[in-house]
């Protein structure tokens, strides 16, 4: 099998994703429909020879993949780079490998709201984009750390398991560290990064109690923390961190939250009437009345409270699956199915209430 020669065949059709599992073909993923390249299934032996391949290439040790047998890392192939998440599956060996964006892509040509971009020009506090797999999450921060490094001379940190994109110094200096690689965990680097001078560090997703709480420390201490959360919204992601603590941590974590959490980003892509992909945001700044309901335990009103509301800070995901259904590049179901708040949603559509957005 020519392993080089179907790894760029599937990233010409486009492939989202490339799916290595013994006892199927070589198959890859492109706008959410699986497709199989032509080719018989690959043989447990045949498997286990491209993953030493993929290791051979990165250069990486596969010590921590036969320990565990889950291993994240990244690798040039082809000319590319690529993020491989090798596994095992029913005893044998098995990958899946995501492309990545060589260079720093065009946020306006990913429909990146400007609002978003925005967050590059804070200087210290709690930025969180959120959103299932495969969102774009990674990406988003990718461009606002480039919009970072052409304005403003800083020190940026970043944690990642693995690196992604490689920033290359402007007016900032990056110091890039890999979990597995460079540093032993998210915790360990994060709690290592305050004493190296950073003034923006980015954590490629905020996974356990004690790399929240260290990031949590970090934006206290008057830094710029960017990082990810699988959420979808506001309300669920400030739930998924108070319950990641103790009962007797949560309120104290509560009034930490609340007073350095400064952004919010949902981030969901949604198909459209064509079969393409589209972005769709939710953008909160958190304003004095959300930090008081995060403080006062009112979580459960964060959601509820944005509404379909577009304004004064806040850039509703729902509005955005309004307009796009009312442009006709997206269907109802859609709409409904992606909505956080999917009755109210229903109502407005049906109500023909167009819905102002933020720019």
């Amino acid at each position: 099998m020519d392993f080089l020669s179907i790894i760029k065949e599937a990233v010409f059709r486009g492939a989202s994703d490339i799916f290595l599992i013994a006892g199927q073909p070589v198959a890859y993923k492109c706008r959410r429909e699986i497709h199989d390249i032509a080719g018989a299934p690959l043989s447990g032996d045949e498997a286990e020879k491209v993953i030493d391949q993929i290791y051979a290439m990165s250069g990486r040790s596969p010590k921590r993949y036969h320990e565990t047998w889950d291993d994240d890392f990244a690798v040039t192939m082809a000319g590319m780079r690529f993020r491989v998440s090798a596994l095992r599956q029913r005893g044998y060996c098995a990958a899946v490998i995501r492309p990545v964006a060589s260079g720093i892509p065009d946020y306006v040509r990913l429909g990146i709201p400007e609002c978003v971009m925005d967050t590059a020009h804070l200087q210290k506090g709690l930025v969180l984009v959120t959103g299932p797999a495969g969102s774009g999450k990674s990406t988003t921060l990718a461009c606002v750390m480039d919009r970072v490094n052409h304005n403003y001379s800083k020190h940026i940190i970043t944690i990642e398991d693995p690196i992604e994109f490689i920033y290359e110094n402007d007016r900032c200096i990056f110091t890039q560290r890999e979990v597995g690689t460079d540093t032993a965990g998210y915790a360990a680097a994060l709690r290592a990064s305050l004493r190296q001078s950073p003034d923006v560090i980015l954590v490629g997703e905020m996974r356990d109690y004690d790399t929240i709480k260290t990031a949590l420390t970090a934006a206290e201490t008057g830094h710029l923390i960017f990082s990810t959360l699988h959420t979808v919204g506001i309300g669920s992601t400030v739930n998924r961190i108070i319950d990641i603590f103790p009962p007797d941590q949560q309120q104290q974590i509560r009034v930490q939250l609340a007073s350095q959490l400064c952004t919010v980003v949902t981030q969901e892509l949604v198909r459209t009437v064509d079969g393409a992909l589209a972005p769709v945001f939710e953008v909160v700044q958190v304003n004095s009345a959300l930090r008081n309901m995060i403080r006062e335990n009112k979580t459960y009103q964060l959601d509820s409270s944005l509404g379909m509301y577009s304004g004064d800070g806040i850039l509703s995901l729902d509005g955005g699956l309004h307009d796009l259904y009312k442009a006709g590049r997206i269907t109802l179901d859609t709409a409904l199915s992606a909505a956080l708040r999917p009755d109210v949603l229903r109502k407005r559509i049906e109500g023909g209430i167009d819905i102002p957005q933020l720019k």
